[in-house]
C-alpha cells in the first residue's frame, strides 16, 4: 500500500460467462498501448520476472495469486542470499489513482446536505461522462463502464483502467432495447430478445450506473446521450466515413492559442 502503483496480473483462466482469455486480455492491453489513449486511458508499464521480498505479501494475497494465476507465481531465494522472494513471471503497472466508486461513497458518507460532497458528485460524474465521450471520439468503447473501472488521478481527472471488455466503436453494434411483443415478454425476468457477441444496448447502461438519485440528476442532465444507442451509432458513423475529432488532454483554456488570445485581449 506505500507503493503509488498499482501492480496487475492477469489470471490464467476466467468463468464462462466471462468469454475471454489471458492472452485475448493481453491483446486489450497491447491495443491500449498502440492506440491514441487521449488522456483518459491510464498508460501500464509491462514487466516480467518482477521480484518482491516476500515479506510484502500477506498469506491471503499469495492464496489468491496460487488460485487464479499459480502459473504466474514463483516463490524462492532465486539470488541466494537466503531471502525468500515473490517472482511474478508477467504483470502490468499502473500509477495508483482513487476508483471512482469510492471517490462518490466518500462523497455520500459526508451527506449531500453537505456543498463539499454535492461539489464532488458533480465533478466526478461529469468527468466521468466527459472520460467516455473523449474514448468514443478516439473509436474505443469502455465494456465495463462500471464506476470501479475508472479512477481519480492525483490532478482530479477521470481516467479508464481496466482493458478487459475494451473494443473499438466500429466493431459494435448499438441498438435498441425491443419493443415487447406482448405481455408475457415485457414481464419476463430474463432477455427475450437475440442478443449477438458484439451487441451493446446503451439505454440498458441506467439501472448499473444510476442507483443513486444525486449521481442520476447530475448524469442525465450533462451526459443523458450516453444511454441512447443513436449517439453511439452517430459516432460510429463520423469514424467509418473518416472524420477524427481532435481531443485535448487537458482543458480549454489551458491550451495555448487560448492563452495567447486572452494575454492579447488584456
Amino acid at each position: 500500500p506505500s507503493f503509488p502503483y498499482v501492480f496487475k496480473v492477469i489470471k490464467d483462466y476466467y468463468p464462462p460467462q466471462k468469454d475471454t482469455t489471458r492472452e485475448q486480455i493481453k491483446g486489450k492491453y497491447l491495443l491500449v498501448k498502440q492506440h491514441d489513449r487521449v488522456g483518459r486511458m491510464a498508460d501500464t508499464q509491462e514487466y516480467s520476472e518482477v521480484a518482491f521480498p516476500r515479506a510484502r505479501f500477506d498469506d491471503e494475497l499469495i492464496a489468491e495469486i496460487e488460485k487464479f494465476a499459480p502459473s504466474q507465481l514463483e516463490i524462492s531465494d532465486r539470488d541466494g542470499d537466503g531471502q525468500l522472494e515473490v517472482i511474478v513471471k508477467h504483470v502490468y503497472i499502473e500509477r495508483r489513482m482513487i476508483p471512482l466508486n469510492i471517490y462518490l461513497q466518500e462523497a455520500f458518507d459526508l451527506g449531500l446536505a453537505e456543498p463539499a460532497a454535492k461539489t464532488q458528485i458533480e465533478r466526478a460524474v461529469i468527468e466521468y461522462g466527459n472520460a467516455i465521450k473523449d474514448l468514443v471520439a478516439a473509436n474505443i468503447f469502455p465494456g465495463d463502464m462500471l464506476w470501479k473501472n475508472f479512477g481519480i488521478t492525483r490532478h482530479g481527472k477521470v481516467v479508464f483502467y481496466d482493458y478487459d471488455e475494451i473494443e473499438y466503436i466500429t466493431d459494435c453494434k448499438f441498438r435498441k432495447v425491443p419493443i415487447a411483443r406482448n405481455e408475457e415478454e415485457e414481464m419476463s425476468g430474463e432477455v427475450w430478445y437475440s442478443v449477438g457477441p458484439k451487441d451493446v444496448f446503451p439505454e440498458t447502461f441506467g439501472p448499473f450506473l444510476l442507483g443513486n438519485d444525486a449521481v442520476r440528476e447530475v448524469f442525465m442532465k450533462h451526459h443523458g446521450d450516453l444511454l441512447d444507442a443513436a449517439f453511439w451509432q452517430s459516432h460510429q458513423a463520423r469514424i467509418q466515413a473518416g472524420h477524427v475529432y481532435d481531443v485535448f488532454p487537458y482543458e480549454r483554456h489551458k491550451r495555448f492559442a487560448v492563452m495567447h488570445a486572452e494575454a492579447h485581449a488584456e
